[in-house]
């Protein structure tokens, strides 16, 4: 017997993939096998994912290999995933987090004149250090509508570039001159050995990460008890409560995964603190809302801040953003 895990084939994707067969084996289940399944999206590399559906197509294609029994157990970075599942599907456990911000990425010639993150301190605070490092008119390349969205509100003249690929690619168009700066999740550079590249981490205080961004959600078919009993030996305790929070923000809001939406639940010893925001398309007008909760009421934590969101006018914001 073996366990059968779909993922994408990226670089980041194999090794999320790899992380939850590692951590199987060691906890006592099955081998595993990883199948690697190409999705819509990964054909789809030369448009904004605004333009061609959103982040679901990351995910499609394996749920439905997942559906159809010819995979297990399925592993996908949390924030591709849809807040609404498809029928008959679950998470049924996290890996634990890694850096959920953002980072900001220089190009080699910059951070080789002593622009790294550790000589920022001579900068002055944020969010003056990072206009001091980037320039007012920097050109900045990120494929998120949510990071340009709230990158505007600081940087209303940076003129903005989709990027797409994989992590290497991006770095080498980076390096290339194309951009003055990438924005990527902090996630994806520290587990693919990067983390060295990383100029800056965005507090939550400039941009709120996208809901699940640096956890690795393991998904399963609801009915099948014996893959729920293998993952729940593995799963994280503590960015499970983070997840079920972010992801309750997004469906009290209604919001897709290219929206303009941001979620960061943060694990105290006592408590879950959670931060929302949405903010419009000009980055002209950006809502937040705060909660403080327990781990076992993770859900209701989510759901007051989508609804004080909600109160604050991110609904008249998301129907604009739907509408464009």
């Amino acid at each position: 017997m073996e366990l059968r895990i779909g993922t994408r084939g990226s670089q980041l994707a194999l090794w999320q993939a790899n992380a939850v067969a590692a951590r199987l084996a060691a906890a006592g289940a099955p081998p595993t096998r990883i199948i690697p399944i190409t999705t819509t999206g990964d054909q789809l590399q030369d448009r904004p994912l605004s333009e061609v559906g959103g982040k679901r197509l990351f995910v499609k294609e394996i749920e439905d290999a997942l559906l159809r029994n010819d995979v297990d157990l399925a592993v996908h970075s949390s924030k591709d995933m849809p807040a609404i599942l498809p029928d008959g599907l679950t998470i049924a456990g996290v890996l634990p987090r890694e850096d959920p911000h953002d980072a900001v990425v220089l190009p080699v010639r910059a951070q080789s004149t002593g622009q790294r993150a550790q000589d920022l301190s001579a900068l002055g605070p944020m969010p003056s250090a990072l206009i001091a490092l980037l320039g007012p008119t920097p050109a900045i390349g990120t494929g998120s509508v949510r990071r340009v969205a709230q990158l505007l509100n600081l940087f209303p003249q940076a003129r903005f570039t989709n990027v797409r690929g994989n992590v290497d690619t991006r770095l080498r168009k980076l390096d290339a001159g194309e951009q003055d700066a990438i924005v990527l999740a902090a996630a994806g550079l520290r587990r693919l050995g990067f983390a060295s590249r990383i100029s800056l981490t965005l507090p939550a205080d400039i941009c709120v990460p996208a809901p699940g961004q640096g956890i690795v959600a393991i998904e399963i078919r609801e009915d099948d008890d014996r893959m729920r009993e293998y993952v729940e030996r593995i799963s994280d305790r503590d960015a499970a409560a983070a997840l079920d929070a972010e992801r309750a923000v997004v469906e009290a809001l209604g919001g897709g995964c290219q929206t303009p939406i941001g979620a960061l639940a943060t694990a105290t010893q006592a408590a879950l603190e959670l931060v929302g925001a949405v903010a419009s398309l000009d980055g002209r007008r950006v809502i937040r809302a705060t909660a403080r909760g327990g781990r076992e009421d993770a859900r209701a934590l989510g759901r007051r801040v989508g609804d004080e969101l909600l109160a604050k006018g991110a609904s008249e914001i998301l129907a604009e953003v739907r509408a464009q």
